[in-house]
């Protein structure tokens, strides 16, 4: 089972993230889970959000504790919150930065580094990543197809063509920006 953790601060989309990519993962014929983790917080305070991907039926009802996978949609959490609290040996990150990560406590994942921001305020004129960067994570990862991807964004975002369109592309070009 692949487990992932999302961090962002409100208002960004992690929790519309992980759902698109539970529904993703699904539309490719997998099981998927897709829950958050925040109480009363307010725009900009740090969110979590969760998503679970298996071939075979997901029985576990927890919170992730120990991802295998992180996507970053705020850089400068890496340094408000452990991101790293519990995440396996090797595992995969995401994150959204400019800027290479050269902390010695990512020095064990492997970090892929995208411009999400960009591509957003480009596209959208706000700095709203959370679709972007699951163009990047079809690419890192290969659990979910670029097609699963639009259709789940389709689903979410169902009689708002515009809104739909825009995020398809935002994903179509973190998904050509990651090495």
């Amino acid at each position: 089972m692949l487990e992932i953790r999302i961090h962002g601060r409100g208002g960004q989309g992690a929790v519309t993230a992980a759902q698109i990519l539970a529904i993703s993962a699904f539309l490719d014929g997998k099981q998927s889970q897709a829950f958050p983790k925040f109480g009363v917080e307010r725009r900009g305070a740090p969110v979590e959000a969760f998503c679970r991907i298996d071939e075979t039926p997901i029985n576990v009802r927890s919170q992730v504790y120990t991802p295998d996978l992180l996507m970053i949609l705020e850089p400068s959490l890496m340094q408000a919150v452990d991101v790293t609290a519990g995440l396996k040996e090797g595992a995969k990150i995401i994150v959204n930065t400019t800027q290479p990560v050269t902390d010695k406590k990512f020095e064990r994942y492997h970090v892929s580094c995208v411009d999400a921001s960009k591509v957003a305020l480009d596209i959208f004129k706000a700095d709203i990543v959370n679709t972007a960067i699951l163009g990047a994570f079809s690419k890192v990862t290969g659990v979910v197809s670029l097609e699963a991807i639009n259709k789940a964004i389709e689903e979410r975002f169902a009689g708002r063509d515009r809104i739909i369109e825009l995020n398809k592309e935002a994903v179509k070009r973190v998904y050509e920006q990651v090495q």
